[in-house]
């Protein structure tokens, strides 16, 4: 009888570990299947998700009478000329490097939809080079002017201190309602024209080399940052940012070869 039941125990345990295991098959199966659809989207959909940025003139950086703590690498407040260009809606997601690079280095992972990050800027650079060669474009990084521009809503500016609104609950993911944690893209307000999450939610990689106080030596026409440098210029805040790190004229910079969870990227292609 002892035989029976034993043999009955095996029996169960392993038909009921078998459809574990068959459950669990068929449900990464489903994530997998996800996953590939939303790669084979950012790549085909690429072109339509970028918005048009039409080229002008604005004040770049803070006025000399703010008093935001901490801003002198924000000022003075200059005009600054850029041409027109198209720049991504989002942060680059998680799906669209996989779809490039076929690997997904960020800490916060199976979140296709939200931004790539643990991505140095020689890394964008790769995933940038690899890009063109697939789509047959010219897609880089924004400067900081570009960035700056677009940030504020270019000509259709309505001077918001954050990336479309003056209350960054509408616009962006931030020390205060983040819960420590990038989120999927496009979750909350876009600015004036159409784009999303360039205040807080993850850093961004700008072209330029950064220096403290190059406003104060910037061309007016199209800069482009220093010649060289030792950090490169990150822009936009991030999900453990204060709210003033998050304003639409704050700078950060780090070293090049530098990646962590808080660092990500969009990119930008000319007409």
């Amino acid at each position: 009888m002892k035989r029976k039941a034993l043999l009955f125990f095996i029996f169960y345990f392993s038909f009921f570990t078998y459809c574990i295991g068959q459950g669990t098959k068929t449900t990464r199966a489903k994530q997998l299947h996800a996953r590939d659809s939303i790669m084979a989207v950012s790549i085909l959909n690429l072109d339509s998700a970028m918005v048009f940025v039409h080229g002008g003139t604005f004040g770049m950086g803070l006025p000399d009478s703010s008093d935001v703590e901490g801003s002198d690498p924000f000022k003075p407040q200059h005009k600054v000329t850029v041409k027109s260009f198209y720049m991504l809606k989002t942060h680059v997601t998680q799906a669209l490097w996989y779809s490039v690079m076929d690997s997904n280095p960020s800490f916060h992972i199976d979140c296709y939809t939200c931004p790539v990050e643990n991505v140095s800027w020689y890394e964008a650079q790769q995933f940038i080079e690899k890009l063109n060669k697939i789509k047959k474009g010219h897609y880089r990084l924004p400067t900081e002017a570009e960035y700056e521009y677009a940030a504020r809503g270019g000509n259709r500016s309505h001077k918001y201190k954050y990336s479309g609104n003056d209350d960054i609950k509408e616009v962006g993911w931030f020390e205060d309602n983040s819960t420590m944690s990038s989120h999927p893209v496009g979750m909350l307000k876009p600015n004036e024209l159409g784009l999303v999450d360039m205040s807080g939610n993850v850093w961004e990689w700008c072209s330029d080399w950064y220096e403290m106080y190059y406003y104060k030596v910037s061309p007016a026409d199209n800069p482009k940052g220093p010649a060289n440098g030792i950090k490169r210029v990150l822009r936009g805040g991030t999900w453990m940012s204060l709210d003033e790190g998050c304003m639409v004229t704050a700078r950060g910079a780090i070293e090049p070869n530098y990646k962590d969870k808080f660092i990500g990227f969009r990119i930008v292609r000319d007409p």
